[in-house]
């Protein structure tokens, strides 16, 4: 990680606090992500549950930071469209899944207080697109979980990349005002390792063009980003640090997922444009 973390000294005052956030990550993640890619090898319903549990995490830290507490009856009638439609999603009914999404989000403009209608709105829509994106992509028999492979293998490398890149160069930051530790070093190197990545993946594991997948993986890889610093944005203006402390050393699901969830809507949009709902993830790799 490069040199202690000052204190406010500058004596180094705060580097075990540093490195204990660091373990607590490094632990964390070596419980999730298991479960995530084991999750997308099985599909169906284990499939279905992670991303549901996912998703219904997400709205609970999404309504608290924009709302506070005490909104049980939102928050519930909310949580209530999220796992219906990931139901009707597991079904193969993803257009009606979205719809039963859209009726989440006026339920939602209906309970929310004024002046909060479009923040919860926007909060149901969110998690909505966290656990539909990955299950239409997921659906796809021959290539669904090749795609969450993808998907992991972009995000995980951009996040890791970016993190010890950033460190070890420096240089002018990302977008300061948002988020003050990531620069533009450590964007660029998560983007170019990304970009990698899918590269190998194309041509040892999928068989389709490296050339396609690494543009591919360069537009993700910079959606990840954007997803990442939108979530900054979102908790800077409400006055938060972390979305929740659900995960130990990553806050809540929601910092867990953030790049995650940009990466996934954009790769599944590109999906279900080029290959339908049937196919969405072979319209995703298949160049």
């Amino acid at each position: 990680m490069g040199s202690p973390v000052p204190g406010p000294d500058g004596s180094g005052a705060h580097a075990p606090v540093a490195w204990s956030n660091l373990a607590l990550r490094v632990v964390s993640a070596i419980v999730l992500a298991p479960l995530a890619v084991l999750a997308a090898y099985a599909g169906g319903v284990p499939f279905a549950l992670f991303w549901g549990a996912a998703a219904i995490a997400v709205l609970w830290e999404w309504i608290t930071l924009v709302s506070g507490p005490g909104h049980k009856v939102m928050f519930s009638s909310c949580a209530g469209a999220i796992a219906v439609a990931t139901m009707v999603a597991w079904r193969s009914r993803p257009v009606v899944a979205v719809f039963l999404v859209g009726l989440g989000a006026l339920s939602a403009a209906i309970f929310a207080a004024d002046g909060r209608r479009a923040w919860v709105t926007g909060g149901i829509l969110y998690a909505g697109a966290m656990v539909l994106a990955p299950m239409v992509l997921r659906a796809d028999q021959d290539y669904g979980f090749l795609a969450m492979v993808l998907l992991f293998a972009i995000v995980w490398t951009t996040d890791i990349l970016g993190y010890f890149a950033g460190r070890a160069f420096g240089g002018p930051k990302l977008w300061p005002a948002v988020s003050p530790k990531k620069t533009w070093s450590g964007a660029i190197a998560g983007t170019l390792g990304a970009m990698i990545v899918g590269a190998v993946l194309a041509h040892t594991v999928l068989a389709v063009s490296a050339i396609g997948l690494a543009l591919i993986s360069l537009l993700l890889s910079a959606l990840a980003q954007l997803g990442d610093l939108f979530e900054s944005w979102i908790k800077r203006r409400h006055g938060a640090k972390d979305a929740s402390q659900l995960i130990p050393g990553h806050g809540g699901v929601m910092d867990r997922l953030d790049g995650f969830w940009a990466a996934a809507l954009a790769g599944c949009l590109i999906g279900l444009l080029r290959g339908g709902f049937d196919g969405a993830a072979h319209g995703l790799l298949v160049w």
